[in-house]
């Protein structure tokens, strides 16, 4: 009999999807006696001997036990965040990392030009992921001093065509276009270790670097032990944790505990999303690469010798500026810029920009180049064999060195000619043999099957005609970036504007019922709209939302999935989110730092407090009206219909402004009790309604009602 190919792909894909796909963790495989192991050992791939990096290790007894509350594994942006928050709750935790450096993508793995929002400064993040950010300016603001240029900054007109704050105090080093902060990656890394310094100090937090998760053990339900191997003397370590953060950057523990999960690109008829091939196809995922940093310097040659594979790269088209000048070329900080007049190649990601600068603080510039140039694409790493992941990883770094040969040999000159030989690797900045980052920039790995799948749909602006994206009753982060797809596009147009959207908490837990919480890029995406979840703030949201479900599940001792199917437990995670200023919805005029915060966003989120559809905005000091104060009432009480609570602010005229004589009249009602500022016959605002109706909200007697 036989059997058509696109069946086969087809079964394959169905059995993945039902968790039946390949056990074998990324970069693993297990002996048949199960005594040893064989991974990538990724820090010591190199370009010319692949093979170096591929190490096989004997498993004997753990020389270590340890028990936390929380294991997080995956020192990246998400686990980094989710470790952060299940400390805060007063949780014991274990952190893991493969490689010596926290951070992920925006330390390991080179991409220390944060792409964000044009709100990151004020409502688009958290205030955690915002206090990162700005203890990295501090860095330079009071270590180095700034030149005229650099106290006079512009920041860069965003995408969506909003001004941003302007001041001394949202300085960026690398003065870039692509992003409102760009830095070293080795001050990211120092801030981070200050962030765990008093948790290390105190015993609540044990640091792994250089280990990886090679099995999990436990039941169905529930892990119970995994095991580490230390990359560097091979010995084990075995950890018992109550909850288990997957913070890797491709789901690596996700087929270690037999966690359902998609890899690739899903089919048309599985998503219904409009740019989702016919076929699935797990093979097809986004480009991975190895960002380099170098720096300019005029007069001087400092080619490197021509990489392996350069001549085929070449013959294949890989290398181009498309279309952008090295130093000239349109200012990002301007309105007048004319529609497709690109701005400089080199400001591109500039990590630090010399002439911001005083007194020779930095000598020139230096830029990180991540570039299409220098994306692998078609070499797909997830559930492959060992010796197979190193060569193509290998093969990325040969990529990585041939883009700068051509940058150094053959890129056009502003200035006529070939080359610019004044480009020096500066091995130093990425802390590698090879001046390459420690680890590829992943930009996808494996997803659980979840009880909530974004999709495409749920996202794209063209889909989504309001303000916002889909809204989620269940929601407990935001983000908002492109549908940005690095990678071979079946059907064109897949990469698109998304409306600013939100982080389902039903994306982050499993079908299969498990004590695993993933916190990367492994939550209920697709393919398609993973493209837009990827980016830093967004992978941060991620990681918080896991580490404080994970410290909720462990101090309450309930299934994960509890948090979802159950109302109380959902509002209490929503609770603990806006409280440490995490946002859970869109808007533009409420900050961070707003007092009233924390009540707006989560009125707003249950559905108390309904938005405006055609913007993003509260309008905080607006008078509310009696029907809206009814409505978000109703809601909050369980209300329905006729009632003598509603019925005391409803007068004449349902549009007018509620005033604090009614609603003081309604605060000493013997089923709400609760105090208001004053009690005249002037307007209430929006805001000072939501701080209000916040304490009613969440007392015992409501919580969890809505």
């Amino acid at each position: 009999m036989k059997i058509r190919r696109k069946k086969v792909i087809a079964l394959l894909a169905a059995l993945n999807v039902m968790g039946f796909g390949p056990l074998s963790a990324y970069s693993e495989s297990k002996s048949a006696d199960g005594q040893s192991v064989e991974l990538v050992d990724v820090l010591q791939v190199r370009a010319d001997d692949p093979q170096r990096a591929v190490k096989q290790f004997k498993i004997g007894k753990p020389l270590k036990q340890l028990s936390c509350d929380v294991l997080v594994v995956g020192g990246g942006v998400g686990g980094v965040a989710a470790a952060l928050q299940a400390l805060k709750a007063g949780m014991t935790v274990c952190l893991t990392e493969e490689t010596d450096w926290l951070g992920g993508q925006m330390t390991a793995q080179g991409v220390s030009a944060l792409d964000e929002n044009y709100l990151v400064d004020i409502s688009g993040a958290s205030s955690n992921y915002q206090e990162l950010r700005k203890a990295i300016r501090s860095h330079y603001l009071n270590s180095y001093k700034l030149s005229q240029a650099g106290i006079d900054q512009e920041r860069p007109i965003s995408w969506t065509g909003d001004t941003t704050p302007k001041g001394i105090e949202y300085f960026n080093p690398g003065n870039c276009w692509v992003s409102w902060l760009a830095f070293e990656p080795k001050v990211a890394i120092a801030e981070i270790e200050k962030l765990f310094s008093s948790y290390v100090s105190d015993g609540s937090l044990t640091i792994l670097k250089r280990h990886k998760a090679i099995s999990t053990s436990g039941s169905a339900l529930k892990v119970q032990v995994v095991n580490l191997i230390n990359l560097d003397d091979g010995m084990t370590v075995k950890v018992k944790p109550k909850q288990v953060v997957d913070a890797t950057e491709c789901g690596d523990l996700l087929p270690m505990a037999k966690v359902p999960y998609v890899s690739g690109a899903e089919s048309r008829k599985q998503t219904s999303e409009p740019h989702a091939p016919e076929n699935a196809d797990a093979e097809t995922v986004q480009d991975y690469v190895f960002p380099f940093v170098v720096e300019f310097c005029p007069g001087e040659n400092h080619t490197i010798e021509k990489p392996a594979g350069y001549e085929q790269f070449l013959e294949q088209g890989k290398y181009s500026l498309e279309g952008y000048k090295m130093f000239t070329g349109a200012d990002f900080c301007k309105r007048d810029r004319k529609p497709g007049e690109n701005a400089p190649f080199w400001t591109y990601r500039r990590l630090i920009d010399y002439k911001m600068f005083a007194n020779g603080s930095f000598g020139k510039d230096i830029a990180m180049i991540n570039w299409s140039s220098n994306d692998l694409r078609g070499k797909n790493i997830i559930d492959k064999p060992a010796a197979t992941m190193a060569e193509r990883l290998a093969e990325a770094k040969q990529l990585s060195l041939g883009f700068l040969y051509w940058l150094q040999t053959e890129a056009p000159r502003d200035d006529g000619g070939k080359g610019y030989p004044e480009m020096q690797l500066r091995k130093d900045v990425m802390a590698t043999e090879d001046g390459l980052s420690k680890y590829p920039y992943i930009r996808e790995g494996r997803r659980i099957v979840a009880h909530t799948t974004v999709t495409e749909q749920d996202i794209a602006s063209a889909t989504n005609k309001t303000a916002r994206a889909k809204l989620f009753h269940d929601s407990v982060g935001i983000g908002l970036y492109p549908i940005d797809i690095h990678g071979h596009q079946e059907v064109p147009g897949a990469g698109q504007f998304a409306r600013p959207f939100q982080i389902p908490l039903g994306s982050l837990i499993t079908k299969r019922t498990s004590n695993i919480i993933p916190a990367a890029k492994n939550i209920g995406t697709t393919h398609v709209s993973n493209g837009a979840y990827r980016l830093h703030p967004v992978e941060w949201g991620i990681g918080e939302a896991a580490g404080i479900i994970a410290a909720y599940c462990a101090k309450n001792g309930i299934r994960t999935d509890k948090t979802l199917t159950q109302l109380k437990h959902l509002r209490q995670i929503q609770k603990l989110l806006v409280e440490q200023r995490i946002p859970i919805y869109w808007y533009k005029d409420i900050a961070t730092n707003d007092p009233d915060f924390a009540a707006i966003q989560f009125l707003s989120a249950i559905g108390a407090l309904p938005s405006a559809k055609d913007n993003l905005l509260f309008d905080p000091e607006q008078s509310i009206s009696r029907s809206d104060a009814r409505s978000a009432l109703a809601c909050v009480l369980v209300l329905q219909g006729k009632n003598e609570i509603l019925d005391r602010i409803m007068k004449d005229n349902d549009n007018e402004s509620l005033v604090w004589s009614d609603l003081a009249a309604i605060g000493r009602h013997r089923s709400v009790k609760k105090d208001t500022k004053k009690a005249d016959n002037t307007s209430v605002s929006r805001r000072d309604f939501a701080a209000w109706l916040y304490l009613v909200a969440t007392d015992r007697k409501y919580m969890g009602k809505v």
